[in-house]
């Protein structure tokens, strides 16, 4: 019978607001359960003054937090789905993902509505290749410099008019009480989001079955679907933080509905794509996706 919980997070105020979220939602399913959170220092929180690309990508996120688990530090780890690779140890779990948050990418500025009213030469922040790409790839007149750190520190560099404008996912801007920064919520055909953007994801080890039974409930199906879906074509593309990918799948009428790209980080070369299939076979549209995309060149782009 399990009567205490603690959760492993990275400590930035956005991953401790998730922690918090996960704690809620397990204190209300069992009250009598004593639940605390651990905030951790990753790697990929210290490491700021390089690109995640060049340094080993996200799993300097997660690391930390997988070694509190193993060690018994922690039962559980939350992570943005985002962040976690797409290869998880045999040792760990993924065992739920939580209802997903608007998924679409944010345009924020103090002066600018919007990437089109940017001048030639506007600079723009952002540390994701994903995003640096598609930028490019309309918007060549414009710099994109990079920008590391966690939301309030991204948020004060623009303020100190470092940037003219700075792309953030609109989810954690949601959850911080900061959606007033948002100028506009770009559109996830137009920038397609990251791999499993907006979503949360509950890590456990693998042997934990009754922990697993308990926070069951938590899982969201629709979710987790469209984020399978979304992992499988990155996992089949080889996808990281060193791959300029994006992937976006959603749900209508019992049919998952799915857009992906790959290109290179200069945005010079890319390729769309999108296909749909039935909601009970996510990992099979994921699949497809991927091979409409290799069909058209993926792996030459992404040096596979």
């Amino acid at each position: 019978m399990i009567t205490t919980l603690t959760i492993a997070s990275r400590e930035s105020p956005l991953a401790m607001w998730q922690a918090e979220h996960i704690k809620k939602n397990i204190q209300a399913l069992y009250p009598a359960i004593k639940i605390n959170i651990e905030g951790f220092k990753t790697q990929g929180d210290i490491l700021l003054d390089q690109s995640l690309a060049n340094i080993g990508g996200k799993g300097l996120f997660i690391k930390e937090l997988e070694h509190a688990l193993l060690n018994n530090k922690a039962d559980l780890a939350v992570h943005s789905m985002k962040d976690l690779p797409m290869d998880i140890p045999k040792e760990f779990k993924l065992a739920v993902i939580t209802e997903r948050e608007d998924p679409r990418d944010a345009f924020v500025s103090n002066q600018y509505d919007s990437l089109e009213a940017l001048p030639p030469g506007g600079i723009i922040g952002t540390s994701s290749l994903r995003r640096q790409s598609q930028i490019q790839a309309k918007f060549p007149e414009l710099k994109i410099l990079p920008l590391r750190g966690n939301l309030q520190t991204r948020l004060k560099k623009l303020d100190q008019k470092n940037y003219d404008a700075i792309i953030l996912a609109a989810a954690g801007l949601i959850r911080m009480g900061l959606k007033e920064r948002i100028k506009l919520y770009i559109d996830p055909t137009l920038s397609i989001p990251a791999v499993g953007q907006g979503a949360l994801g509950i890590e456990i080890l693998e042997s934990n079955t009754e922990l697993l039974n308990l926070i069951a409930p938590l899982n969201n199906d629709i979710t987790s679907r469209c984020v399978l879906a979304e992992r499988t074509l990155s996992k089949s593309l080889a996808g990281s933080c060193t791959v300029p990918l994006g992937a976006y799948a959603r749900i209508t009428n019992n049919k998952i509905y799915m857009h992906g790209f790959v290109a290179t980080p200069d945005g010079s070369q890319i390729i769309f794509s999108e296909t749909n299939g039935p909601s009970d076979n996510p990992e099979d549209v994921g699949k497809k996706l991927s091979q409409l995309l290799i069909a058209q060149g993926a792996k030459k782009i992404l040096g596979l």
